[in-house]
């Protein structure tokens, strides 16, 4: 009864940052908005129009999505760690972000070699989601099919990070032959942003993302069943295989379509669970799972915060605040923990 009040405690601070974090996120930026435009912007209308477009049209979106962001990568890398038993399991172990980045290098970079075919492509805004998302569910697609035919899942793990390395080195091939403008453009795709997202294309993310997260929550039961092992969870009559496609697909949804819209970000799911997991000091995920998409908001409207340089009209890359900002705090508890929960 007592742990059940800690945890209620736990999760009634972490929506009450996550509010603040919210709100003081769309607060920063570039131009000075008083907080007061800002709250009647949101729940009615301003006399400012240019106020009232910066908020509606670029910040509010931006908060938006760094929470599926930071909620959608930090599950992803919640389900990973649990169904292949490795704390350094992330969301992108089966190369789903190696896909995405080969199908990002053919377009931006495939004009060297491929001559004008690939520049009606460039011209659109879709093209490098599209292809992101293909290249994705190319390799998801490969890696769904092996998952039927392995019994360990192990396997799966190799065979993911194979495919990864294939795709960085025909990016690599790609690479050499390109221009300086085109390896610009599939580097700063790279570097990952949340500011770019318009409404129409956040609600074909959160339509995805929250498909993805839908069937992260039928999994929860098969989740705390892997943590005994394999064997002893197909004593109890779980289909190994079956859930394994499940919490893959989940994974894959979530990371997948993250990654195709704001680029590869950093940090996010690889820490994330293990941050909540100290936090809390569970391994069931009937308490995990909220706990990361709730940790997982919060921390990445805080990096997005700090990577705006308020009063500055300059925008740090988001991966490299992630990772300056996430990775010592993670040596930090993980030293002091001295144990990681599983």
């Amino acid at each position: 009864m007592a742990e059940t009040k800690t945890y209620s405690i736990a999760f009634l601070v972490l929506i009450v940052l996550l509010i603040l974090c919210f709100f003081i996120n769309i607060s920063l930026g570039s131009i000075s908005i008083p907080n007061t435009a800002i709250f009647n912007s949101l729940f009615g209308s301003i006399d400012n129009t240019s106020w009232q477009h910066i908020i509606m049209d670029y910040r509010l979106p931006k908060a938006l999505t760094a929470i599926v962001v930071g909620s959608g990568l930090g599950i992803s890398g919640l389900m990973m760690q649990t169904l292949f038993r490795n704390p350094l399991a992330g969301p992108f172990v089966l190369g789903i972000t190696s896909g995405a980045s080969l199908g990002v290098a053919v377009v931006t970079m495939g004009a060297s070699l491929f001559g004008g075919v690939m520049l009606g492509v460039l011209a659109s805004k879709w093209s490098i989601v599209i292809a992101a998302t293909l290249g994705s569910f190319l390799v998801l697609l490969t890696v769904l099919v092996v998952s039927t035919k392995v019994r360990d899942t192990m396997a799966i793990l190799i065979i993911g990070l194979m495919f990864g390395s294939i795709s960085t080195a025909v990016v690599n091939v790609l690479s050499y032959f390109s221009s300086a403008e085109e390896l610009q453009q599939y580097y700063f795709w790279g570097f990952g942003s949340l500011g770019s997202l318009s409404w129409h294309e956040l609600l074909i993310l959160f339509v995805i993302y929250t498909l993805g997260l839908l069937l992260s929550l039928t999994s929860i039961k098969t989740l705390n069943t892997l943590l005994l092992g394999e064997n002893y969870a197909k004593s109890l009559g779980l289909n190994i295989k079956q859930s394994r496609l499940l919490i893959i697909i989940a994974t894959s949804l979530l990371a997948g379509t993250i990654t195709a819209f704001t680029g590869p970000i950093a940090f996010i799911g690889l820490a994330i669970p293990h941050m909540t997991r100290q936090i809390f000091n569970t391994s069931n995920h009937k308490i995990l799972l909220p706990a990361v998409f709730l940790f997982g908001a919060i921390v990445m409207l805080v990096c997005d915060s700090i990577s705006q340089l308020p009063n500055s009209d300059y925008t740090l890359p988001i991966n490299a605040i992630t990772s300056l900002v996430g990775a010592p705090v993670v040596i930090w508890l993980l030293v002091r923990k001295r144990k990681m929960m599983f």
